[in-house]
């Protein structure tokens, strides 16, 4: 049997098993409307014709070289025909077991057709597997179909190829060199790239740098002329130092927002005393419009305590003033300040009650509590 003969005859098989596969997948009838017309069938359709055109030219070609492969085994002798014929042997035991794997899953896809209530991507799971195996197959058919061609041009191998490269007194190229277009030199190459320039008995040799290093110099260069237009020329960017500069404006806009936030994050743990100005001006705000009713415009005591001397009842410390506004004394008749005031304002507040100890009013409230030295 010749090699055109053996390709034939594959070739045969092939359709006859895809024919033998038409039968199967007759006999699923899906319910309802067709789904080729889902995005994804057309997409897999689409990927199964051209996979068909790719099995069409490949097997052309394949045909073709029928000629040039059996005048190369007439010198060579029969030693590849064992592997054209395997290979075809290969494609048609594909085509086989696929067509027996279709018939069998069209059964069980009729079979449990009623049950199926699921879809994969919109298609029906049949209908999907079906075109994704289509295409696996044809995928496993090109991949024959080259391995045959790779025979019949008689393509060499690697270790083929290495051999004949490796011509004795040439040195060989390593894929380094390849890369970089440099070759390795002897003494007749040598002098050839040898430019005539001899400084101390160091040679000046033509030896180019590598293209790669070519290349990323010229695109530095044009880095370099489109960075010097939009910072120093265009100024459609902000230069290292306005970036410096907008960093510490939001820095500090952020710090300050922290702070504000911080303040309101007080309690009579954490409370500490103030004495910036701003602060003890809306201390005394607060204390006029809120507190002198009981305490006395300048604290000095009408209902409630003298807020002046150095007797407290709960305690004089900045916390356990802080404590006492915030929380009031029921038992005596002091609300609680914790809805009305914010903990920035409860700060204010006490700080201010603390900034007039010993500013002696007139008129003062006899001392109530206990004596608290400062």
């Amino acid at each position: 049997m010749n090699k055109r003969s053996i390709s034939i005859t594959g070739l045969l098989l092939f359709f006859l098993c895809l024919l033998n596969s038409l039968p199967a997948a007759a006999q699923y009838k899906p319910e309802g409307p067709s789904s080729l017309a889902n995005p994804v069938a057309i997409v897999l359709l689409t990927v199964i014709v051209g996979l068909f055109i790719a099995i069409a030219i490949l097997g052309s070609a394949v045909l073709s070289a029928m000629d040039i492969y059996r005048e190369r085994m007439k010198k060579e002798g029969g030693s590849k025909t064992a592997l054209l014929t395997g290979g075809l042997i290969l494609t048609t035991a594909l085509l086989s077991s696929h067509s027996s794997w279709a018939q069998d899953a069209a059964e069980a896809a009729e079979a449990a057709a009623p049950a199926v209530s699921h879809t994969i991507s919109g298609l029906a799971p049949f209908t999907f597997y079906l075109l994704v195996s289509v295409i696996v197959l044809e995928l496993l058919i090109i991949i024959c179909l080259l391995f045959t061609l790779r025979i019949l041009v008689g393509l060499e191998s690697r270790s083929t190829r290495k051999k004949k490269a490796a011509v004795p007194g040439k040195p060989s190229v390593s894929w380094l060199e390849k890369l970089n277009k440099t070759k390795s030199l002897d003494a007749t190459s040598e002098a050839e790239a040898d430019m005539g320039h001899d400084y101390d008995g160091i040679r000046e040799l033509n030896n180019p740098t590598p293209p790669w290093w070519r290349w990323g110099f010229y695109c530095s260069m044009i880095f370099a002329a489109v960075y010097l237009w939009r910072y120093q020329v265009a100024h459609s960017a902000p230069t290292q130092l306005e970036e410096l500069s907008m960093a510490e404006a939001e820095a500090a806009a952020a710090k300050e927002e922290y702070l504000k936030n911080a303040a309101n994050n007080v309690d009579e743990n954490s409370v500490t005393l103030l004495t910036a100005a701003d602060d003890i001006s809306s201390g005394q705000k607060l204390f006029a419009a809120n507190c002198a009713a009981c305490h006395g415009p300048q604290g000095q005591g009408v209902v409630g305590p003298n807020l002046t001397d150095s007797y407290w009842l709960h305690g004089g410390d900045i916390k356990k003033v802080f404590s006492t506004i915030k929380y009031g004394v029921p038992d005596k008749g002091m609300k609680s300040w914790k809805d009305d005031f914010s903990p920035k304002q409860l700060a204010q507040l006490a700080s201010y009650i603390k900034s007039i100890h010993g500013s002696n009013p007139p008129n003062p409230k006899e001392p109530q509590g206990t004596e608290e030295k400062e």
